[in-house]
């Protein structure tokens, strides 16, 4: 499979009167946008701002966020999702890089919807903090859900997906600034030289706890909860098999941006036949009950020794108990004779003293923290806030809350705010992004 991704560097956006992007400047005809976006009759009132790093903009509840593309082939974006079904990771398509459509409440928020921060310390606690950002706030008549602390979010995260697939349409017939290329070869017939080196596949975890429907992470637009573990191509992922769902205490969750660029899974790419041989990728899931989740460490160590992998690389989204999923599939590799790392975020409290895993194993000697999601945050005012502020304290949000005995409100009258790194949107990137690192004191 051979997927090529040509890039457009974004260095500025902007609004005017038509869609069109040069010298890197993208322009955005908002009217046209919106009237796009309100075709969904679900959408009952929308707007676009941007948000460019060193904005004095805070954004809240944040629900999603994707890269803008165009596929030449006319193929849509998302198969499966927002479009007919149809493979993915073969072909070429246009990227609109250092730029993301975010997805922004324009009222109501929950467990799995966080912060944005465009300046300030809060900035650097996200990657989209470091983006040109074109901003959907809008708002649905999804009355059933609106005083739900779990919600599906369905009209915002498609009017998202649909509305980066609109903007990345400009550079369709453009010759990009260079061109990335990700081409793989049948695990069985690769050179010599190359299956002389260790065989590492990369264990994927995505969320797919919620037994009803609309809430899990979707592959190919099929809900993680009905599958089970199954070797994909990367070249998949990196091409929209794969789409973020909306469950999981936000600071965990992989944005479909993530999916569309993982880290992780680009560096195992570059690093094939050279130090290893990369073999691919397990798509697993993180179901609730315990034979679920035996079965799922079965097949993906049964997987992992089919395909003569030497070392794996596990990463999870989410935390507590998805733990469990992740402390198994660890062991149940490290038993079949792969070494194996994981990746995942710890919940360690507010004191940074608790248990990092829900269960842990001695067999986990090689764990990656991405940081501890019970760490408290302290962000002073913005000058604006897009979206509804409130919405940190009032609605369940993962990091937020109402009141606290000991620390007051989360939201605070002056429009500072005090949470966890748990209301942090996709503050712990656990796909490759993070720049955080281990200290001991």
């Amino acid at each position: 499979m051979k997927l090529e991704i040509g890039n457009f560097y974004v260095k500025d956006i902007v609004f005017g009167n038509e869609l069109t992007f040069k010298d890197g400047i993208l322009t955005i005809d908002k009217d046209e946008a919106l009237k796009f976006v309100l075709e969904d009759e679900r959408i009952t009132e929308a707007e676009l701002y941007i948000a460019k790093p060193g904005d004095k903009i805070r954004m809240c509840p944040v629900k999603e966020a994707i890269e803008p593309r165009t596929r030449l082939d006319g193929r849509g974006l998302f198969p499966g999702y927002t479009s007919e079904l149809a493979p993915a990771g073969d072909g070429v398509l246009h990227a609109l890089k250092n730029c993301s459509v975010l997805v922004v409440g324009r009222h109501w928020g929950g467990f799995q919807d966080g912060i944005i921060d465009m300046s300030g310390e809060g900035q650097k606690l996200t990657y989209f903090g470091q983006l040109n950002n074109i901003v959907l706030v809008a708002d649905t008549n999804e009355e059933f859900e609106r005083h739900e602390q779990q919600k599906k979010n369905d009209a915002l995260r498609r009017a998202g997906h649909k509305l980066a697939e609109y903007i990345g349409a400009c550079v369709k017939e453009l010759k990009p600034e260079d061109t990335d290329v990700y081409e793989t070869t049948p695990m069985i017939r690769r050179d010599t030289e190359i299956e002389k080196l260790p065989s590492v596949v990369y264990v994927m975890q995505p969320q797919s706890q919620m037994e009803a429907m609309g809430y899990n992470d979707l592959v190919y637009g099929w809900d993680t909860n009905h599958m089970l573990p199954t070797v994909m191509s990367p070249t998949e992922i990196l091409d929209g098999a794969i789409v973020s769902g909306s469950f999981m205490p936000v600071s965990s969750k992989w944005s479909t941006y993530d999916m569309q660029n993982t880290p992780n899974l680009r560096a195992l790419m570059d690093a094939h036949g050279k130090t290893i041989n990369f073999l691919g990728v397990i798509m697993s899931n993180l179901n609730v009950a315990l034979e679920q989740k035996e079965r799922a460490a079965l097949y993906v160590a049964q997987i992992a020794r089919s395909l003569g992998a030497d070392g794996a690389v596990v990463a999870e989204e989410g935390y507590g108990n998805p733990d469990a999923d992740f402390v198994g599939c660890l062991v149940a590799l490290e038993d079949a004779g792969i070494k194996t790392v994981g990746v995942t975020n710890e919940s360690t409290g507010r004191d940074g003293h608790g248990q990092p895993l829900v269960t842990l194993d001695e067999k986990c000697d090689a764990i990656v923290s991405c940081g501890n999601v019970g760490e408290l945050i302290e962000l002073p005012p913005m000058e604006t806030v897009l979206g509804e502020l409130q919405a940190l304290a009032r609605d369940g949000n993962s990091g937020g809350w109402d009141y606290d005995e000991i620390l007051g409100p989360s939201v605070r009258e002056d429009g500072s705010i005090i949470l966890e790194n748990n209301g942090v949107f996709c503050g712990d990137q656990v796909v490759g992004w993070s720049p955080k690192q281990m200290m001991e004191f």
